[in-house]
């Protein structure tokens, strides 16, 4: 019966007999998946391209701005593919949440062809853009945090057994959900749409966006993976581990900061880091209330906009000013 299902070391019923469905909220996820489905090919790049050429038509900084989000997001891509497909999968043994990691996992493989794609473009060094997580030390610092805070999960031996092996599975989610996709994606957002809305670098802008719809969900569904298990295993949540996690929120917000700072020496497109570090801390209080944990900041949203996008069910054509439908797992460019 789907009652004793389970997300963790479920021996009750068979890992490959989805129906009948009790996570009702991991079928919808996927659903959602799927309804935003897209590849970086259909986003015309041409505009984005004679911009990059003409040594007049972009600032320094915003050159900058650009390269190091590539720098960023190309690995990081790979760096959360890897964790599903090698370490969370085999330990969530619920077959609709299952079903979920694999639609997240392609999308992963879109996002990752998504940097390809635009290297690819743009004729930017490869060496140079995905080697920034090793050349660039507020990537690396990001890299290495989110690495350090999931080697539970890449360890071969690694089970969930006991309380403390259920905490670290957790501990390790927060890492991976809230940590790397709810916060270290977000500044990278906000500066690459601010492009956008200026109808500058659309092509990359766009798909930046379609990464934000994906993103939204992928951590949507990690916070309700994450406040499930909680709810099936309460013992775990100590007044101790919550402070764990609450400290490295705190680092994570640190780090993204200094991040922005390196993104943007200076103030452009309307930006500078101290409006990013709002952000990251605004949007922080609400992953820590997302899993059930008290906000610590109280920062404002100096973006509403942000919200606009991820929220609208609407495509608009940059390249026409029109709207179109986002449906049927296409993209129509009327």
């Amino acid at each position: 019966m789907s009652s004793e299902k389970k997300i963790l070391n479920c021996g009750t019923t068979d890992p490959n007999k989805i129906l009948p469905i009790k996570y009702k909220w991991a079928r919808e996820y996927y659903k959602k998946g799927v309804a935003n489905n897209w590849v970086p090919e259909e986003v015309n790049m041409q505009g984005d391209l004679e911009i990059w050429k003409n040594p007049r038509a972009l600032s320094d900084d915003e050159r900058r701005l650009i390269l190091w989000n590539m720098g960023f997001f190309s690995t990081a891509e790979s760096l959360t593919a890897n964790n599903l497909v090698l370490s969370i999968y085999k330990h969530i043994t619920n077959p609709e949440c299952r079903q979920y990691l694999l639609r997240q996992a392609f999308e992963e493989a879109i996002h990752t062809d998504t940097f390809i794609y635009c290297c690819d473009t743009l004729s930017l060094n490869p060496d140079e853009v995905y080697d920034m997580y090793r050349s660039i030390p507020s990537i690396k610092d990001k890299d290495d945090f989110v690495v350090d805070m999931t080697k539970s999960l890449l360890n071969p031996s690694f089970e969930t057994k006991t309380k403390e092996d259920i905490q670290n599975f957790v501990h390790d989610l927060v890492g991976f959900y809230v940590i790397m996709e709810g916060i270290f994606f977000y500044a990278g957002f906000v500066m690459i749409l601010s492009f956008l809305r200026q109808n500058r670098m659309v092509g990359i802008g766009e798909q930046f966006q379609f990464i934000l719809r994906d993103e939204s969900i992928h951590l949507a569904f990690g916070t309700d993976l994450i406040k499930t298990i909680v709810a099936e295993n309460p013992e775990i949540w100590t007044s101790d581990f919550k402070e764990v996690i609450r400290k490295n929120i705190i680092r994570a917000v640190e780090l993204e900061y200094t991040y922005a700072k390196d993104c943007l020496p200076q103030g452009i497109l309307g930006l500078n880091a101290d409006f990013i570090k709002e952000y990251i801390q605004y949007i922080a209080d609400r992953r820590l209330e997302r899993i059930g944990l008290e906000k610590i900041y109280g920062s404002q949203n100096p973006f509403p906009w942000m919200s606009e996008i991820i929220d609208l069910r609407k495509e608009k054509n940059f390249f026409e000013t029109r709207v179109t439908e986002y449906q049927s797992g296409t993209l129509r460019w009327d």
